[in-house]
């Protein structure tokens, strides 16, 4: 016997939420399971993530995917959150723990995968981080923990690089000089290149690329972003976010449920990208 009571309800908040695979890749895995479950999507405005918090806990909703912008202000709106948030500064999971909503992050874990499945070669050393949000905290903590020392974070707004940097040891370039940094791992983790309004956008120009080196994009839709393309035309390796987002996806789902994620759930989503 399942130990989920039917339909029990699980969601994604983010905005905009654009093509989210969440609902595919988790639903699909429940339905393989034998789990009474669903997860969907709710786009919510950052001023409604408080009134969404209350809503969890009003309707009983058993766990909530966090995506940007939303991967900071959430945690004051929960009682309890681990180490791995602490050490982000910022959650990518709710889950219940007996009468409390608590936060995780599976974000670093989901980064480190393709890195540590395919390491990248010794000489690779400088790394340039595109972006200074949420996803970027996890892929500092990720890259640091894989021995990366030297590492330089930008962001479009200006503010943002110097809070990480002090935090984590980084470097800081402004967003405009962001081409000059001599980077073998440039990894993107700004919206740009996401399905939407910023699909035919990138943050970085194809004449940057020089050498040799990995761009790795956190961005998983659509899976050939014109980061990647760009990078690939330059004769550079590319690493997709799909791996990340697969390896995020199965850490809350075992979180949510003690179990890895089916293999027709995870197909679904290479699926889903390759289409």
């Amino acid at each position: 016997m399942s130990q989920f009571k039917p339909y029990s309800i699980y969601g994604i908040i983010g905005y905009p939420l654009g093509q989210t695979l969440s609902p595919l890749i988790h639903t699909t895995s429940f339905k393989d399971q034998n789990i009474p479950a669903v997860l969907v999507a709710w786009p919510t405005p950052p001023d409604q993530v408080e009134n969404f918090v209350k809503s969890v806990r009003l309707l009983n909703i058993r766990g909530c995917c966090v995506t940007i912008p939303h991967k900071q202000t959430v945690i004051p709106f929960l009682d309890e959150v681990t180490d791995r948030v602490k050490k982000v500064g910022a959650a990518n999971l709710i889950y219940w723990d007996g009468d409390k909503l608590c936060g995780d992050n599976t974000d670093v874990k989901g980064f480190m995968e393709p890195l540590e499945k395919d390491p990248l070669p010794k000489e690779y050393k400088q790394v340039l981080l595109l972006g200074a949000g949420g996803a970027a905290r996890a892929a500092v903590v990720g890259l640091q923990a894989l021995g990366y020392t030297d590492i330089t974070v930008t962001d479009i707004v200006d503010n943002l690089p110097a809070t990480l940097a002090k935090e984590f040891n980084l470097k800081t370039v402004s967003w405009d000089k962001r081409g000059e940094v001599d980077a073998q791992l440039v990894v993107n983790s700004t919206p740009l290149g996401m399905l939407g309004k910023y699909e035919s956008e990138t943050p970085y120009n194809i004449e940057w690329f020089k050498g040799k080196g990995v761009a790795y994009d956190i961005v998983y839709t659509p899976y050939f972003t014109r980061f990647r393309l760009d990078a690939e035309k330059a004769g550079w390796k590319s690493i997709s976010g799909r791996e990340m987002f697969i390896g995020q996806a199965n850490a809350q789902y075992k979180i949510w449920t003690g179990n890895d994620l089916s293999d027709k759930a995870k197909q679904a989503v290479v699926d889903a990208l390759a289409g």
